[in-house]
This record gives structure tokens, C-alpha cells and sequence, in this order.
């Protein structure tokens, strides 16, 4: 005789490594993008990707190599979308899901620079810019400070608009903003006429 399964219970779940590698790491990335990756727990992932959580220490080890494997995971994800031209809101999800995993993993106190080895949006943005600088360094610069522009209007978009007196500012035209900046950020001009602005 077969037990019914109760409602609400779905007992079907991932079978095999490469289902539950994906399940996990897919799940790992909603949670912790989500919660940040302290505040979510290995059993949280296994209840989320309907994986046995033992399963996930099998295959990831401890939560910080499954950190760096999720970083890893969205990293190709965007290198794929971006080398498929793909969608631009495909692209804009998974470029905020990988910023924002990166942010909280960050203030969580997780090392970034350890488990990450691949920035596929930052290399890809050096590439374009630094043959238009002299000054490799100054092209590094001009790249840094425009993601943090970018991280932080991704990340703290509210309470920018809210202190600088911009709540009327819709989300286009503020993108607009953003993203002429950075296009003036990444011209080698900009960089020296900043220097020159701070130094005087």
C-alpha cells in the first residue's frame, strides 16, 4: 500500500549530480542575494532546491566554498548572456543578482577577492577602456569608480534619491543619469580634470 502524499508536499526533487549542483547553486544564489549569506543556512538551500542538505556538503564542502561556487555560478551566467547578447532584462537581473550576493557577502564578512577568480563585467569593461588611456593605472581607476557608481545606485538607490531631494526622479531617467556618468567617468579627460577638481 502507498502512502499518499500529504498536500502542499512535493516530494519530487533533483536526481543526479549536475540536478543537484544546479538545484543548490540556484537556490545558494536567491537566498543569499536575498538574506545575505550569514543569514541563511545550508538547510534553508536544501529546503529551497528540494536537495538533501548533506548532499550540498558533498558536493560544495563548507558555506564559504559555497559562497565562492555560487559567485562563480553567476559570474558565467552573466559571461554567457553577455557573450549570447543576450536579453538586456536577462542581462539586468542576473548583473543585479551578482551585485547584490556580492554586496552581502561582503558585509557578511566573506572574502570576495578569495572566492571569486572570475569578474566577467568588470573585465569585460577593461577591456573596452583602458586601450584609451596612456596611464594603465588611471584606466583602472576610471573602471573602479564606475562600478562603485553603479554598485551604489544599485545598492542604495532609495536613500540616494531621498537625501539628495530627487523622490520625483523616476527609475529610467535616473539609470540615465547613472549611466552618462559613468560614460564621463570612462573618458581619459575625466580622470585628470577629477584630479585636478580635488587637488584645488
Amino acid at each position: 500500500m502507498t502512502t499518499p502524499t500529504p498536500p502542499g508536499k512535493d516530494v519530487a526533487g533533483p536526481v543526479g549530480r549536475d540536478e543537484v549542483v544546479a538545484a543548490a547553486l540556484s537556490a545558494a544564489a536567491e537566498l543569499f542575494a536575498e538574506r545575505g549569506p550569514a543569514a541563511t543556512s545550508i538547510r534553508d538551500i536544501a529546503a529551497e532546491s528540494k536537495v538533501n542538505h548533506g548532499l550540498i556538503y558533498r558536493h560544495f564542502g563548507t558555506k564559504e566554498q559555497l559562497v565562492g561556487a555560487v559567485l562563480e555560478h553567476l559570474g558565467a551566467r552573466l559571461t554567457a548572456l553577455l557573450d549570447e547578447n543576450g536579453r538586456p532584462d536577462e542581462i539586468e537581473r542576473a548583473m543585479d543578482q551578482h551585485m547584490r550576493l556580492m554586496a552581502r557577502a561582503l558585509l557578511d564578512g566573506y572574502p570576495i577577492g578569495q572566492l571569486q577568480t572570475r569578474f566577467p563585467g568588470v573585465t569585460r569593461l577593461l577591456e573596452q577602456v583602458l586601450p584609451r588611456f596612456d596611464d594603465e593605472r588611471s584606466g583602472r581607476l576610471a573602471v573602479a569608480n564606475a562600478v562603485a557608481l553603479q554598485l551604489g545606485w544599485r545598492l542604495f538607490e532609495p536613500f540616494l534619491k531621498s537625501a539628495a531631494g530627487l523622490d520625483a526622479i523616476d527609475d529610467g531617467e535616473a539609470r540615465a543619469a547613472v549611466g552618462a556618468e559613468i560614460a564621463r567617468i570612462l573618458e581619459p579627460g575625466a580622470a585628470a580634470a577629477q584630479s585636478v577638481t580635488i587637488a584645488d
